[in-house]
């Protein structure tokens, strides 16, 4: 049996099709991204929302700033206040490690969204959770 052209390209357009889906890494992206995780993730962000535990502290973080670098440098700026040390993927591109200038302190990031011009995560601090939704500055 002969296929016709309509049809094979309708069944091709349907396995790329679910192939792409399978190829979204985080749970909260809305589709997928012609650039690798590491340019989408060095950039500077600000922050759009902040919750702990659900309940919303972003006005307390007005003006806070997170850069993450491609050569694996990491720094932050709130006020006064500011910071730098390394951060790298990890579990499958899942999680960032952020590592302080002291290399002793450490958080692991657990990536919900990362594209383009948004990059949301949350970490655990004790029992709390900290959810960050960061904007590109």
């Amino acid at each position: 049996m002969r296929i016709k052209p309509f049809s094979s390209t309708f069944f091709s357009g349907i396995i790329v099709f679910l192939f792409l889906q399978g190829c979204q890494k985080y749970p909260e992206n809305e589709g997928i991204s012609l650039r690798s995780r590491t340019e989408r993730v060095s950039n500077t962000w600000k922050v759009d929302n902040y919750k702990i535990n659900g309940n919303d502290f972003t006005s307390l973080v007005s003006g806070y700033t997170e850069t993450f670098q491609k050569d694996g440098r990491f720094n932050y700026a709130w006020g006064i206040t500011s910071g730098h040390g390394s951060w790298n993927f990890q579990n499958k591109d899942q999680e960032i490690r952020l590592y302080g200038s002291d290399e002793q302190s450490s958080r692991t990031l657990v990536i919900e969204k990362l594209e383009e011009k948004v990059f949301w995560y949350h970490y655990m601090e004790g029992n709390d959770k900290h959810e960050l939704h960061l904007v590109q500055q």
